[in-house]
């Protein structure tokens, strides 16, 4: 018999199922294996976990030192409002950056004051414009100082600037809505009483009212749905220490319905405001400090200060051989801008240079204020003043994104506030008789609702362009002439907008004048219209205008001419 060959292979691992590397694996540190050896299913786990974590939640030496809580949005405000507010104040106060955040908010945001038109209307939709006008001329009487602020100090404008100021500041401010006639002549029943946060009552946390057994949160009653039952107040501010007399502490219970807590709310539930600045406080509070020691460093590199160093063996502090310069063991010299000193024998003068001004410092100061600037909710240039940093495109688009915010903080405002005061002021103007509708009682939510408020707008960035992009929107019907004068006309009417056009326009028409800002008569070329509105359309071609007169001519006499033409052929084709 021959001599059996062997494969050129391993047979016995042909032979073996499944893959040979996997089943060494396995062998070696699978799970088949670590399962036999005591602790390795709970390591396995601890391994998995720690793999499939976010990278924000994990912790290790770099992060150790980060361990934030998970409380909610009044366990955190409890125990840092009064700072919170304090500080905010301070800096609002004392830095002038911050000061002007609170004025470019109360400028963007409220303006010259947030305006309203009444917009009665029939069953048909057509505007009652004597009621209309009645309810606006009742309103601007009451708007005035001595009629709508208890004090008799703020007209309904600056209170909402005032308003405004204080929710960015402190966070958030009451309005108590007090049902009594003010000032002289002013028989409206209605006015507002501006009061400070610091009047709640938020000492204690987890009150409760003994009457109903309603928790009381940080000063305000609430019912289990967290809805406000009623405020509590100090009889007055607890810092006017200085112009009060010392009376028995006493609480001031105001009903919820009596009260507009104006505040932003960021988490829910949140009973109470944080200011707008608590994000940027300790970024302005060290910009502060850090401009302070530049100055004195420069102060000190001005003075051209030195050091006067003297032999050893001259010791002021023994008494053998001192000037007259010595006193007390300590040498004094006055030195002044100018002065020539002359030094005593052995003696060398150093002097000391601090090498400022800072060539770093402008560019710390920009980074540390465009930082101060997001947290606020303002761009850097309107923050600073500064436009060094920026071009046309670059403040055009900064411009854009914080424009979009004045517009929803307007938006919460006139429906936190002006929304909130409008029922009852018009109730309380119905009751003077300063407004006579017939059917009010019958159709109040009707009247209430029929309002229109007009929050300030801004002019144009750059007029060339988008002047006619919005003459072309409104041509192709995306948006109306109201729209644009609402948001480029600075809250002023679209309907007065119209009147006062109409007045203008034929004044200068009475008096025989010609304008080119009159496009039923000039095109925007500055040349005369071929057609004017009112002339038979059809007859010469319209001119190269932009009026809707003019464009409008060609085609309306192209219209009614084709069926002319057409009557005019019948008789020839019949005949």
């Amino acid at each position: 018999m021959g001599q059996v060959k062997k494969p050129w292979y391993n047979a016995e691992r042909v032979r073996t199922p499944g893959s040979v590397v996997l089943n060494a694996w396995r062998e070696r540190s699978g799970p088949e294996r670590l399962g036999r050896t005591p602790l390795s299913r709970a390591a396995v786990q601890t391994s998995a976990r720690g793999r499939r974590m976010y990278a924000g939640a994990k912790v290790d030496r770099l992060t150790s030192d980060w361990t934030p809580m998970n409380t909610s949005a009044d366990a955190e405000l409890v125990t840092s409002l009064r700072m919170l507010r304090a500080r905010s104040r301070q800096v609002c106060r004392d830095n002038e950056h911050a000061k002007n955040a609170l004025r470019q908010i109360a400028n963007n945001v409220i303006g010259g004051g947030v305006g309203m038109q009444a917009t009665v209307a029939t069953a048909g939709g057509v505007l009652r414009a004597p009621i209309n006008l009645a309810i606006k001329r009742a309103f601007d009487r009451w708007a005035k100082a001595d009629s709508c602020h208890t004090a008799g100090k703020l007209h309904l404008h600056d209170l909402e600037r005032v308003l405004v100021m204080a929710v960015a500041r402190d966070g958030e401010v009451l309005v108590r809505k007090v049902r009594q006639a003010f000032g002289r002549e002013n028989s409206v029943a209605f006015a507002l009483e501006v009061i400070e946060a610091d009047r709640l009552v938020d000492n204690y946390s987890q009150a409760t009212n003994p009457d109903n057994g309603n928790p009381i949160r940080m000063g305000i009653e609430v019912d289990q749905w967290l809805r406000p039952v009623a405020y509590w107040l100090y009889p007055g501010h607890p810092g006017d220490f200085q112009f009060s007399t010392l009376t028995a502490s006493r609480f001031i219970r105001v009903p919820a319905d009596e009260i507009i807590h104006l505040h932003l709310v960021d988490r829910w539930p949140q009973t109470r405001g944080e200011p707008w600045f608590h994000a940027a406080l300790k970024r302005m509070n060290n910009v502060g400090g850090y401009e302070e020691a530049e100055i004195v460093a420069m102060r000190a590199s001005a003075a051209i200060m030195g050091f006067r160093q003297s032999p050893e063996a001259d010791d002021p502090v023994d008494g053998v051989g001192d000037e007259d310069d010595v006193e007390d063991g300590e040498r004094v010299v006055d030195m002044s801008p100018g002065v020539i000193m002359d030094l005593a024998p052995g003696e060398i003068f150093q002097g000391f240079n601090p090498s400022r001004p800072n060539a770093a410092m402008d560019p710390f100061l920009r980074h540390m204020l465009r930082s101060a600037a997001v947290g606020v909710g303002v761009s850097y240039a309107a923050l600073t003043g500064d436009w060094s940093q920026t071009n046309y495109s670059s403040e055009r688009a900064a411009q854009l994104v914080d424009r979009d915010l004045w517009r929803v903080l307007q938006g919460w405002f006139i429906r936190s506030f002006r929304m909130a005061i409008y029922p009852d002021l018009l109730d309380a103007l119905v009751l003077a008789g300063e407004v006579s509708i017939p059917d009010y009682y019958s159709r109040r939510q009707m009247y209430v609702e029929a309002v229109r408020y007009k929050p300030r707008g801004w002019s144009w960035i750059d007029p060339t362009k988008e002047v006619t992009a919005y003459r072309l929107a409104v041509r192709a019907g995306f948006m109306t002439v109201s729209d644009v004068i609402s948001q480029t006309a600075g809250g002023a009417d679209p309907e007065e907008v119209f009147q006062a056009r109409a007045a203008e326009l034929k004044t200068m028409d009475d008096l025989g004048l010609v304008f080119d800002t009159d496009p039923a008569k000039v095109t925007d070329k500055g040349q005369a219209q071929a057609v004017t509105p009112g002339e038979a359309g059809g007859e010469g071609e319209a001119g190269s205008g932009d009026s809707a007169g003019a464009a409008g001519a060609p085609e309306a006499g192209e219209e009614s001419g084709a069926p002319a033409e057409a009557d005019q052929e019948q008789p020839r084709e019949g005949g």
